[in-house]
């Protein structure tokens, strides 16, 4: 019990609430998310082109939120901008409960793409206001376990409602939006310093150029493939299980919960045996284990392998993740942090936007072979450039702290 006081004392309430908060739209979002192509592919006659296109217009609208949601969050605060993008994201899962047409699906999904890109730099930069910079990597770690919860829960849970009624999972994670809103405007109090604020306001704050500020876009462009392979396992990864396996949506399923629950038992040990370790290192690592991943879904026969496969990727993100957002978060400078997380989520939505519709042609034209391999071979030459990077930047002490990013603070 004094354990767990301890514990809980640790970390500042709107930290907790996020966790929880995660857990609640990522248990219903990993429902939808393993499926959302497969239902989309139904729905609009089999096509596998058009369900790519549907689902990339949700980062594309992203991308434009993205453009200036950070600033917003910078502008007029972290609370405000959370609620808000929830309840967009509640309106959005209402509206695909009934949707029935391309053009129902795309106003939806557009929706839901705009509240997505509002709320994770608002957050984001939240984590930045009330975390100490030693314990912030920690924080992203913790949340990663958080988000994986659901990565763990929802895909078997998905399975069993999908299969009787689709519609019925939108409107869980409608549900778990509106708590999530409910619980941020309850117990999470504004974190944006109030001198950044007014400094904002009185249109006082820096620009965010380009040329000032080239590391930031180079780290973005360089974290693409990462998400690359993302979206791929969102989208065309489980039409490609559809050739190779009878019961695919079983095994897919399975894999996504392994992923879930490996993050939620080793997120924290991973984090702690990387925490010697120079940063550029850790994150090169996990470049070279993604593109195991890609050649592992490519190639992989049997399902056995794929589990394999499955907690390779499962280490790698567990490597990356808390790790990177960090170094953003060590980069910014305090009146830019909701810009900063704003632009680097840019990878996120972009290899989101062209990713479905790339994969999809690549899959049809040639072969999900083609399609994984290719990508290993990408997330090889990228982790090399992400990694001299990283290790440029530490050398000229431009923000990221000379200490590994991964460093956890002892307990």
């Amino acid at each position: 019990m004094e354990r767990m006081r301890n514990l809980i004392a640790r970390y500042d309430t709107a930290i907790w609430v996020r966790v929880m908060g995660t857990v609640l739209t990522t248990v219903a979002g990993f429902m939808l998310r393993p499926f959302l192509a497969l239902y989309l592919y139904d729905k609009l006659g089999g096509s596998i082109v058009m369900p790519m296109i549907v689902l990339g217009l949700q980062p594309i609208s992203g991308i434009l939120m993205n453009l200036w949601g950070g600033s917003l969050a910078d502008r007029f605060g972290r609370k405000p901008l959370m609620i808000a993008a929830l309840v967009i994201e509640m309106s959005s899962m209402i509206g695909l409960v009934y949707a029935d047409s391309v053009v129902e699906f795309a106003i939806w999904t557009i929706l839901n793409g705009l509240g997505m890109a509002a709320f994770f730099p608002a957050a984001n930069a939240q984590v930045a206001d009330v975390v100490p910079e030693e314990r912030r990597a920690e924080v992203f770690a913790l949340l990663h376990t958080a988000l994986n919860i659901g990565a763990a829960a929802g895909p078997l849970l998905g399975l069993a409602v999908f299969t009787q009624n689709p519609s019925l999972v939108f409107a869980i994670s409608a549900v778990a939006f509106f708590l999530y809103a409910l619980l941020v405007w309850w117990k999470v109090p504004e974190t944006l310093p109030a001198d950044v604020r007014d400094n904002v306001l009185r249109n006082q704050a820096p620009k965010l150029r380009i040329r000032e500020h080239t590391n930031l876009f180079w780290l973005t462009l360089f974290a693409l493939p990462v998400g690359m392979l993302y979206t791929q396992v969102e989208s065309t990864f489980p039409l490609f299980l559809k050739e190779k396996f009878e019961n695919f949506m079983t095994v897919f399923a399975w894999l996504m919960t392994i992923n879930g629950t490996s993050v939620i038992l080793l997120q924290m040990w991973i984090a702690k045996q990387t925490e010697h370790l120079a940063t550029h290192k850790v994150i090169l690592a996990s470049y070279i284990l993604f593109a195991i991943v890609g050649a592992g879904y490519a190639f992989s026969p049997f399902f056995a392998i794929l589990v394999i496969v499955e907690i390779v990727f499962t280490i790698g993100e567990m490597m990356n993740g808390p790790n990177i957002q960090k170094a953003v978060s060590l980069m910014a400078p305090a009146d830019m942090r909701g810009r900063y997380f704003s632009i680097f989520s840019l990878n996120w939505q972009v290899s989101r936007a062209i990713g479905p519709l790339l994969g999809g042609l690549v899959l049809e034209h040639y072969s999900g072979e083609a399609l994984f391999a290719g990508l290993g071979v990408l997330l090889i030459l990228s982790g090399l450039a992400q990694q001299r990077l990283i290790r440029k930047v530490q050398s000229n002490q431009t923000g990221i702290s000379e200490r590994p990013a991964s460093a956890v603070v002892q307990s």
